[in-house]
């Protein structure tokens, strides 16, 4: 176990690089996927991996090891003193900042909710804010809104304003709220991982982009109005963290991705071998690890 466990808490490292490379070669739905995938799976071994290192280390206390009816010299063998104590330090950072993180989220999306009802006028999942500044963004939650500003409506014409109702519709139809907070969760629990922030942002902003352009049926008019929106853009007050802007990442990219004509992606083999690897190495090692110390459990219960 000593050996495996420690890659889980090392492949994040080689294996965010990779993703952020292949994700730029991919339809930005499927880079959204992988990049948040890959997130949870790097995430969850390395979070894994800090647990055995810990409970190998607890193993070795002699009130744990009465109540398991363990022989210490057996279990012992499997993880040093010092590794077991930093685990355990890191696992209650890792905890601590989970848990801080998802309240965190939790309790500013409902506030922006009920500020957003409160200021706006209301029409189906459609917010209006009677501000000058021009500003629009999703709000997710059940149900989710779209918010958008009267300074916003003004700057836009009747078809642009479709594009950007239909690129923020487009955020919360695909759930992209939950791909930020798997990746911000999985930040937390390994900081190689903040890699991904940028490439995800991008390709979910990408990802409504593009059903914004089919839902109008002009990619010219939704660049056009994915621009104009972002230049526009002027909020007069602080947007809540769980907002999805329209406005949001490289601008620039975006457009031009918009007036490009489409072509099927072309996926960098080597890079997807190397991320496949990774990915398929750190569970392997994680399960490994596990499977190791329970084997030392039993073999230290029937002594």
């Amino acid at each position: 176990m000593i050996v495996a466990v420690w890659v889980p808490l090392l492949l994040p490292l080689l294996a965010a690089p990779a993703a952020r490379r292949l994700a730029e070669a991919l339809a930005p739905r499927t880079a959204a996927w992988l990049l948040a995938g890959s997130a949870v799976v790097l995430a969850a071994c390395s979070t894994a991996a800090l647990a055995l290192l810990a409970g190998a280390g607890a193993l070795r206390l002699p009130p744990v090891a009465a109540f398991g009816h363990l022989v210490l010299p057996v279990v012992g063998d499997q993880g040093t003193v010092p590794a077991a104590c930093a685990a355990t330090v890191l696992l209650a950072a890792v905890g601590a900042a989970l848990l801080r993180t998802s309240r965190q989220r939790v309790l500013l999306a409902a506030r922006a909710r009920r500020a957003a009802a409160a200021a706006g006028s209301a029409g189906g999942d459609l917010t209006v804010l009677d501000e000058d500044g021009p500003d629009a963004y999703a709000l997710p939650g059940r149900p989710g809104r779209i918010v958008v500003t009267t300074g916003m409506l003004r700057a836009l014409d009747p078809a642009e304003r479709e594009v950007l109702l239909a690129h923020e519709r487009a955020h919360l139809t695909g759930r992209h709220h939950l791909f930020l907070t798997a990746l911000a969760l999985s930040c937390a629990a390994h900081p190689a991982l903040r890699l991904l922030r940028g490439p995800l942002s991008y390709a979910l902003e990408r990802w409504a982009d593009e059903s914004a352009a089919t839902a109008v049926g002009d990619r010219r008019v939704a660049a056009r109005a994915i621009g104009r929106a972002a230049l526009a853009t002027r909020p007069t007050s602080p947007r809540p963290l769980a907002a999805l802007p329209a406005a949001a990442g490289p601008v620039p990219r975006r457009v031009a991705a918009l007036l490009t004509r489409p072509h099927p992606p072309r996926t960098p083999r080597t890079v997807a071998l190397a991320l496949a690897c990774c990915l398929a190495l750190s569970t392997a090692c994680a399960l490994e690890a596990a499977h190791d110390l329970h084997g030392s459990i039993e073999v230290a219960q029937s002594e």
